[in-house]
């Protein structure tokens, strides 16, 4: 029994440093995504640091949700839990109508960014850095037998997909100097902004499983 207990408490405490870890990454990755898309004029660059900022959001209420339930597996969302979701996904709306508004203006005015470089070496490490993420959320939420845990890993990839959206805008830009590459790659982050706007609101009414459907269908029985 102590064993299983040892074994249990120090994958919470991974669960609780990738939480942490996660946060600290988006928010490194948030400041030199929005610095490079400011100084090269690269939107969906600034728009992917904008996200980053938005995830950090995100983290925190994660990180809470890890606590909370390391220490009381069938308590109920915190009040700041369900705040710090409504406020990410308020965020993530916002962020949409300043991409949308943002690329339009680009589009009329016929604007390129200088250069789109260092779009495609964050987005490649972004991919790397966070698969490792979503692999070792899912080890120890399987571990853990966590649905939300298994859930938040799922919440990763759409980081994942946010990046490949940026790669392949920078390398369709810097290899064919297509004016209309960086709106393009905006408009895709506002795609993959609206889902996880919604997910976050849904996710603050209760829905453990938001971003994870096929983790929904297992019974929570095995918690």
């Amino acid at each position: 029994m102590n064993g299983l207990t040892s074994s249990t408490d120090r994958y919470w405490r991974q669960a609780l440093w990738l939480a942490v870890f996660t946060i600290a990454y988006n928010l490194a990755e948030g400041l030199v995504s929005i610095y490079f898309g400011i100084q090269d004029e690269a939107l969906t660059l600034f728009g992917f640091g904008v996200d980053s900022f938005i995830e950090v959001m995100s983290g925190i209420g994660i990180l809470a949700m890890v606590l909370r339930i390391r220490h009381d597996r069938e308590g109920q969302r915190s009040r700041f839990e369900r705040t710090a979701l409504r406020v990410t996904g308020a965020a993530f709306y916002i962020l949409v109508a300043g991409l949308v508004l943002s690329a339009a203006t680009s589009l009329i005015k016929g604007h390129k960014p200088v250069t789109t470089v260092p779009g495609f070496v964050i987005a490649a490490a972004s991919i790397a850095i966070m698969w490792a993420l979503v692999s070792a959320k899912r080890r120890v939420g399987r571990a853990l037998r966590s649905q939300p845990i298994l859930a938040d890993a799922n919440c990763t990839l759409a980081c994942i997909y946010m990046s490949l959206v940026l790669l392949a805008s920078s390398l369709l830009y810097q290899f064919t100097g297509i004016g209309f590459a960086d709106s393009l790659g905006a408009a895709g982050l506002v795609y993959f902004s609206i889902r996880e706007g919604s997910e976050a609101f849904a996710k603050a009414r209760g829905r453990e499983c938001a971003c994870s459907p096929d983790a929904c269908g297992q019974s929570h029985d095995e918690e």
